[in-house]
């Protein structure tokens, strides 16, 4: 008997059930009684839903997945309590059919996450209010529960293992190419589903670009290379940058590392349920300033991850949001000097009440390919 119950407890199913709860307790709270959930990430984390074709109605007594018939069974399997609503042609044309039958006097939906073409079909709908709501799913989800921390922290390790394999097979004539490809077939090979996002591996001058895309071009030697990469595991994302180099580095380079190392070490020792986002990032803007570098700073000092690699929080200069206990964020600081080089250094860590734990394992030193 107990089995039973401690397998019920563990079940995906019942969390599902207790966020739709907590949504329609929360959209009550904004006098919404009709809300449509579009984007994919929101309707796995309200039903458990991974198809990629749906929509979510939320009404104070019904909660409707509308898709079609290519997910009919996949629906069943992976949702409890919700109704299905399978479409031989479109979702959207069965929801809008519910709509008119049910003759809500207002929809709210989600106003970032809908397309023109979408927000078309619903504006034809006569008598219907619409009313864009942004972030109010996102809310939920900014805070993780255990069983979510658990699964970022495998897909977090995943990532380092990955990582660590690919530093070991690098060669001195690889491309900036074949190195991001070994990390995403390490990835895989080790059970992520795939990447989180396209990995960057940047050397030479290209490393001064934020989000460079590899190029087929051999990894430049006695030159800082920058490796930011992330996996997905059973739905979770994670996200981790290091760096490393072939050959030796110029000591200004060095020097560059260490004051973003530093950097990082400040912003993370800020972290705490309760201080507002904008104090981790000053702290990291603080520590790059003493080494003149505080310009180079071009991007938010982090961002929240978890179904999406990107999610709320927001670390950033003016982001007033106060971090909350069960918060899983990055902290990447970076300083990019154009037609030299940059250096980004980046950990996934869980804020707590009395500060943080970080989740990469990964060493931060500059690692020789």
């Amino acid at each position: 008997m107990s089995r039973r119950v401690s397998q019920a407890a563990e079940d995906p199913r019942a969390d599902n059930t207790r966020r739709v709860a907590a949504f329609r307790d929360l959209a009550a709270q904004k006098q919404i009684r009709a809300f449509l959930v579009s984007a994919q990430a929101n309707i796995r984390y309200l039903t458990g839903f991974t198809g990629s074709s749906g929509y979510l109605l939320i009404t104070p007594e019904r909660s409707v997945l509308y898709t079609d018939g290519r997910y009919d069974t996949q629906a069943h399997e992976q949702t409890s309590g919700i109704e299905i609503a399978v479409s031989r042609s479109s979702p959207l044309l069965r929801l809008e059919k519910d709509i008119r039958k049910e003759r809500f006097r207002s929809l709210a939906f989600e106003g970032n996450r809908i397309s023109f073409e979408q927000y078309q079909h619903l504006d034809s709908l006569r008598d219907l209010r619409l009313k864009p709501v942004t972030g109010l799913v996102e809310r939920l989800r900014a805070v993780k529960t255990a069983a979510e921390i658990e699964s970022i922290r495998r897909s977090v390790i995943l990532n380092s293992r990955a990582f660590e394999r690919a530093c070991h097979r690098a060669q001195a004539r690889w491309t900036e190419t074949q190195l991001a490809a070994e990390i995403e077939y390490q990835m895989r090979h080790l059970g992520a589903e795939k990447a989180a996002f396209d990995t960057i591996v940047a050397s030479g001058p290209q490393a001064a670009l934020p989000h460079a895309s590899p190029r087929a071009k051999s990894l430049v030697h006695n030159s800082l290379i920058v490796i930011d990469q992330g996996a997905i595991l059973d739905g979770y994302t994670s996200d981790m940058t290091r760096m490393a180099c072939m050959g030796s580095l110029p000591s200004r380079e060095r020097q560059w590392v260490r004051a973003v190392l530093e950097a990082q070490q400040a912003a993370i020792g800020k972290v705490k349920a309760g201080v507002k986002a904008a104090t981790v990032d000053r702290a990291a803007r603080q520590v790059l300033q003493r080494f003149g570098l505080e310009q180079a700073f071009k991007h938010s000092t982090g961002h929240g991850l978890g179904l999406e690699i990107h999610e709320a929080p927001r670390i950033g200069p003016r982001e007033e949001q106060r971090l909350l206990a069960g918060m899983v964020i990055t902290i990447e600081p970076g300083v990019y000097i154009e037609g030299a080089g940059g250096v980004r250094i980046e950990d996934v860590v869980v804020v707590t009440r009395s500060g943080c734990d970080v989740l990469t394992p990964t060493s931060r030193r500059l690692r020789s390919l």
